[in-house]
């Protein structure tokens, strides 16, 4: 059992100085508010480069909030986002999305009023060497399937296809970390399956991720580490492999 399991603070998230080297995002003691409303209470993670870190937790426990966050669009008073180095508080949403970080927004969220072209086309990319860069043309190969539909307009999209082309929109920023949002709400267990592919997919081209989930068997399945939020508070860490059926996923999750 953990020391946040037994009451006590909870886990920092601090790595040894050689984890540190690998570190590209590291948010320690992070306080939100929405108004007066204190939402997140000092919470603290560590993501590795090329990690998928799962954020589980039950519905309200914080798992959105922590992303909006880190992204900028919840206030925060204490706490440090730091990526690859550069501590991204008191920077507007654009320009940490200019420095690499890139949401995928629950709910597949796409410009429905666009053709599938013109909502990777909106996107302003972070600039990185060439043969890095995340092109329309690299997202139609990676998601062939949004190449037949490129002239299709968005709002006619099926779940699971707006789903992809919301992350392909997220890879047109050229991030160094993808925050991706309860991307199996709502979707039919063959579309989440899919999914489920297209987060291996990422992996295998060395993306790092921080994966929001309440469906924990999915996020599980793919993660390499998660951390399990209650009350705006982490309280929990450990391997994904070690979380199935645990007790402290029993406590946090009801499962």
């Amino acid at each position: 059992m953990s020391s946040a399991d037994r009451g006590a603070p909870a886990p920092t998230g601090r790595a040894t100085d050689a984890a540190q080297e690998t570190t590209m995002l590291d948010v320690a003691d992070l306080h939100g508010y929405y108004g007066a409303s204190h939402v997140l209470h000092g919470v603290t993670l560590q993501v590795g480069r090329g990690e998928l870190v799962a954020l589980l937790g039950r519905n309200g426990a914080g798992k959105t909030t922590t992303l909006s966050a880190i992204i900028g669009t919840v206030e925060t008073r204490q706490g440090s986002i730091v990526l690859e180095g550069e501590d991204l508080v008191g920077h507007h949403p654009y320009q940490r999305l200019r420095r690499g970080l890139a949401l995928v927004p629950s709910g597949a969220r796409v410009f429905g009023n666009l053709s599938v072209q013109e909502n990777l086309e909106v996107v302003r990319a972070r600039s990185v060497p060439p043969e890095e860069a995340w092109t329309v043309k690299r997202v139609y190969e990676f998601f062939p399937k949004l190449s037949d539909l490129r002239a299709s307009m968005a709002g006619n999209l099926s779940g699971g296809e707006r789903q992809m082309l919301a992350v392909g929109r997220g890879l047109m920023a050229n991030p160094k970390v993808l925050l991706f949002d309860e991307p199996s709400e709502g979707l039919a267990p063959v579309v989440v399956q899919a999914i489920g592919q297209l987060v291996d997919q990422l992996k295998e081209v060395g993306l790092t991720i921080v994966l929001a989930e309440q469906n924990h068997r999915f996020a599980l399945r793919h993660a390499d580490r998660a951390y399990l939020i209650e009350k705006g508070q982490i309280r929990h860490e450990a391997a994904a492999g070690e979380l199935e059926g645990s007790e402290a996923l029993h406590r946090y999750l009801g499962v």
